[in-house]
This record gives C-alpha cells, structure tokens and sequence, in this order.
C-alpha cells in the first residue's frame, strides 16, 4: 500500500468511543494515513463515555478524491453529522466512487441520509433496524455484513469482525 493512503473517520460529539479509537489505531497499524474530521478542525470532541478525540480536519473541507475509505461510528454523532448537507454529500461521492464505506452501530444513519443504501446488504444497531430498511437496505442481523465496498457491523462487540472487513476490503482494492 503507497504511504499515501488515506481514510477518513468522521466525529461529533456523542461519538461511540471504541466505533471511533479501535478503527483509528487498526487502520494506522495497517498503514493507512488517518484523518479523523468533524464540523470543527482541531476541535476536541467527547465521546458518549467522556473520551476526548480532537478532529484533525473540518469535513466541510475534505473531498473523497483524497481517501481510500469512509468510516462512521455509531453513537448520537452520526444522527448530528447526518444533518451536514456536507456530509451527506461527501459520503454519497464514497459510495458512488466504489471506495470503503464502514459503518457500525448508529454510523448508518449517515449513509441512509447519503441515499446510498438503497438494495445494499447491510447490519447496524438493531435500534435502527426500520430506518435501514426504510431506507431500502437489505438488513441482516450479523456481527459483520460487506456488500461490495459496503462494510457493516451492529455493535462495540463485532469491532474486530469489522476491522478484518475493512481491511480486507481496502486491501481488495489496492
């Protein structure tokens, strides 16, 4: 994989703690460049379990053409960033780009906003099992679900299936 190789997580406050640090750490063990973005660059955001994360970067800057892959974690942050047109823009150029979505827990909501969900297999929290396939996501209740470059987990606990899953399908395309 070439050094320049970057993913995107996306932060807000109320961010799932372990949704956001275990992917961070995992992807830059694999050697991918992390760029941790919120509505604020350089701004301290707080987990719903009080763990500090500081965005290295505003998402009303990034542009897909720069990263290899999306990841959402869950949490309320992605019911907040899902209100960004920004976002929802961003994440839908990811989807149609053919390049990694990730999404755990609640991190779902985003690409259900993104309107790139529809026919695509997915898993999420069960508490937004209807939003999913509202939406017209094909739900499966597994620790991991991958649909193409869609990756998709329910919950804290299916974290190392979710990882091996993005990196597989990272790797897959590099």
């Amino acid at each position: 994989m070439p050094p320049e190789e970057s993913v995107l997580i996306l932060i807000e406050d109320g961010y799932e703690d372990m949704e956001l640090m275990y992917p961070k750490y995992r992807m830059q063990e694999a050697g991918y460049r992390v760029i941790v973005a919120g509505p604020k660059a350089v701004h301290t955001y707080v987990g719903k379990h009080g763990y500090p994360c500081t965005s290295d970067a505003s998402v009303l800057e990034m542009q897909e053409r720069d990263f290899v892959g999306l990841v959402c974690p869950g949490g309320w942050a992605p019911d907040k960033l899902r209100r960004i047109a920004e976002v929802k823009s961003l994440t839908a150029q990811f989807g149609r780009g053919d390049k990694l979505v990730a999404a755990i827990c609640h991190g779902g909501w985003i690409p259900i906003s993104a309107g790139i969900y529809r026919g695509v297999h997915v898993t999420g929290s069960l508490g937004i099992k209807d939003d999913l396939v509202n939406a017209g996501a094909i739900f499966e209740d597994a620790p991991v679900v991958v649909d193409r470059q869609f990756v998709s987990s329910r919950k804290p606990d299916d974290l190392p299936a979710f990882m091996a899953a993005c990196l597989q399908a990272l790797a897959s395309k590099g």
